[in-house]
């Protein structure tokens, strides 16, 4: 199932970044790196720059999962419930979900699972043997008196032992003390934002992986419980995206959760290469994205920096 939705008017003509801030941003940027030198900046004439337009499909799903585990603490006269009647199942119990979109965690004593038992670490006394000391209290050291060294004569010094103050035990760390522990069920709920990206095959020579972190003019938004392809959009590449990271995601985030939430956007992205000359060499950097972040891998004047 499919939707034809409305977009915002996109140009095929993106505005041209001026000169002076294309190398504004280049200043800034270079300005930031400790160990380049700014010649370039000063000195290069830009001979060309070009505009593109690249689209980048963004689909996220919120979900909501469950998990059980076996859980203990140390029992000091909590409620126990187990055998009372039949526990619920993990999608019986209700849960808060956050905001849409907000990962969040929250764990919930599962009811009619309490019991209480014997700690197994402690043996149920509440304490264990000082490692120390072996559970005597005290440690001994044996000194060669200094008259009967040649004889092999020795002095048998007991003191107390500093690690359990004499007592010869530990407080069991598992039970606190207490000899026993409640056990139950605790549910793991989890919710979190699934997150698949497409962006769109330009010809600038910009790595796509630069793109990551930037932001694009929002051209589409639409988000529902289950969102449908986007039909109609002038790149059909950017709609065929949508058509199967939907798909994937009703596959892969339904078996083991449940969906909640989904949304999915379009941004129109700018990217701008500007070739300039130092030195009667040509060379290379890009502008892009809101923000107008600079890539410039084939920067002339970079040197070894050595921290001392």
């Amino acid at each position: 199932m499919s939707a034809v939705y409305q977009y915002l008017p996109v140009s095929n003509n993106i505005p041209s970044m001026s000169e002076g801030r294309a190398h504004q941003a280049f200043e800034e940027y270079i300005s930031n790196k400790c160990c380049y030198s700014s010649a370039p900046v000063r000195e290069g004439v830009i001979t060309n720059m070009e505009s593109f337009n690249t689209y980048r499909y963004r689909l996220e799903t919120f979900t909501e999962s469950r998990s059980t585990k076996w859980s203990e603490e140390p029992y000091t006269g909590q409620h126990v419930d187990a055998g009372i009647q039949c526990p619920p199942g993990p999608w019986e119990i209700a849960a808060q979900p956050p905001s849409y979109f907000t990962d969040y965690k929250e764990t919930i004593r599962v009811p009619y699972t309490s019991s209480v038992k014997k700690c197994n670490p402690c043996s149920g006394m509440g304490k264990n043997s000082c490692s120390s000391c072996t559970g005597t209290g005290s440690v001994s050291n044996i000194l060669l008196c200094l008259d009967q060294m040649i004889s092999g004569g020795y002095i048998i010094v007991c003191k107390i032992c500093s690690s359990c103050s004499g007592s010869g035990f530990h407080k069991c760390d598992t039970c606190d003390g207490k000899g026993q522990l409640l056990v139950f069920i605790s549910l793991e709920v989890k919710w979190s934002t699934e997150k698949d990206d497409y962006v769109a095959q330009d010809s600038s020579g910009l790595r796509q992986e630069k793109l990551g972190k930037i932001s694009g003019k929002e051209v589409f938004k639409d988000a529902q419980i289950t969102v449908y392809p986007v039909m109609g959009f002038p790149d059909v590449s950017v709609a065929q995206a949508s058509e199967r990271l939907i798909r994937d995601h009703q596959v892969k985030y339904t078996k083991d959760s449940r969906i909640l939430q989904q949304r999915q956007t379009i941004e129109l992205i700018t990217i701008t290469r500007v070739n300039y000359t130092w030195k009667e060499k040509s060379y290379v950097y890009y502008v892009y994205g809101n923000e107008l972040k600079v890539n410039a891998d084939d920067y002339p004047a970079t040197c070894c920096c050595s921290v001392m």
